[in-house]
């Protein structure tokens, strides 16, 4: 007989207090549909949890749980929908017990050991998706059922329903901060980078002299170059794009250096035996054992570009970018549009930084962290 996991015992404590503390009376409740409501969202945990001790890691089982626990957070969140700052012990406790269902459903998908490509890429995505699902469940169910006021935190539904109707709005700030400042600045910016690191790799003095500047630069605050680009470059978007040149220009010149130098003594010995020139040195050998951290580089561009660009927008633009839009809107106390455009942005962010991790996989596919990945 399988063991009884605790997050189902814990489960399951947390029900019976659900039952105790429900309240008497179900109108103005945080469960309006009262003891069949928790009747249904107790069944639903428990069973899924016992299905899930029982059949692990079954089809069945994880199946089973997967239904039970987020089915159970879903019918909580439309039991307090209409209702929001009148949640009880007993609604918490609910959505605690469900959480724990979702828990021992993600332990058993991380202990799985699927043979096949696909079903291992489909793990690998799908456990995180949980975890964020999981987030925005919490987020919801706590903003309505403790009733936070909507200026200081709107529930994800509300940010989710002012996403899809300001689309026009939304994709006119893209193309001005993404399209246009972030890529050109970070296209700029990384690729002087790399080109003043192989220069100072060539000349001695100057990395000993860069190198100090570049700290010093890189810890310059963005409130501080944003004012002075705006006045060089004008409020368009060419002065965005030349803060974030300034802002990737130092971790690729630093990491390019750095990488520069990784390549071993032997190796270079060897190439030395046969008579390679400092070019040949540099393309056959310096640069693949320089990649990882070139693309390291690359990886923290990709999320300073994009907050350089943004708060760069703080200080004049046009009236259209992420960050006129997000100053703008607080001053309206349009938060859920600052919301919307908080979410564009992470998920920009996102793809841009999967972008360029798959582009390393593919290029270091002989590295071991990517062969052991």
């Amino acid at each position: 007989m399988r063991k009884i996991s605790w997050q189902a015992m814990l489960a399951f404590a947390l029900c019976i207090v659900a039952a105790l503390t429900l309240p008497p009376t179900a109108p103005g409740s945080a469960m309006p549909f009262s003891s069949a409501g928790i009747v249904t969202v107790f069944v639903l945990v428990i069973a899924g949890l016992a299905m899930a001790d029982r059949f692990a890691p079954r089809l069945a089982g994880t199946l089973s749980l997967f239904l039970g626990s987020h089915v159970a957070a879903l019918l909580l969140i439309g039991g307090i929908a209409g209702n929001e700052g009148s949640a009880t012990l007993s609604f918490f406790a609910l959505l605690a017990a469900a959480w724990l269902g979702a828990w021992r459903l993600v332990t058993i998908l991380s202990a799985m050991k699927p043979a096949g490509r696909p079903q291992r890429i489909f793990l690998r995505l799908f456990i995180p998706f949980l975890f964020g699902l999981w987030i925005l469940l919490f987020w919801e169910a706590i903003t309505r059922g403790a009733g936070i006021p909507f200026v200081l935190l709107p529930p994800p539904s509300a940010i989710g329903a002012r996403l899809v109707s300001s689309i026009p709005v939304l994709a006119a700030d893209v193309r001005q901060t993404i399209f246009k400042a972030v890529i050109a600045g970070y296209v700029l910016g990384s690729a002087s980078g790399f080109a003043v690191a192989i220069l100072a790799d060539r000349v001695g003095f100057l990395r000993r002299g860069l190198l100090p500047i570049g700290n010093l630069v890189s810890a310059l605050p963005i409130i501080g170059i944003a004012p002075i680009m705006v006045m060089w470059f004008g409020f368009d978007w060419q002065s965005k794009a030349a803060v974030v040149v300034v802002m990737t220009f130092f971790p690729m010149l630093v990491n390019a250096v750095t990488g520069l130098a990784a390549s071993g003594h032997i190796e270079r010995d060897l190439m030395r035996t046969y008579a390679a020139s400092y070019w040949q040195t540099l393309f056959q050998l310096r640069l693949p054992a320089a990649a990882p951290f070139i693309f390291n580089a690359l990886k923290i561009n990709s999320t300073l570009a994009l907050i350089g660009a943004i708060v760069a927008e703080f200080f004049g633009t046009p009236v259209v970018g992420m960050g006129f839009r997000i100053s703008t809107e607080v001053g309206r106390m349009n938060i859920d549009m600052v919301w919307a455009e908080i979410a564009i942005a992470a998920l920009a962010g996102s793809l841009f930084y999967g972008m360029v991790a798959l582009a390393e996989r593919a290029v270091t596919f002989w590295h071991p962290s990517v062969r052991g990945g």
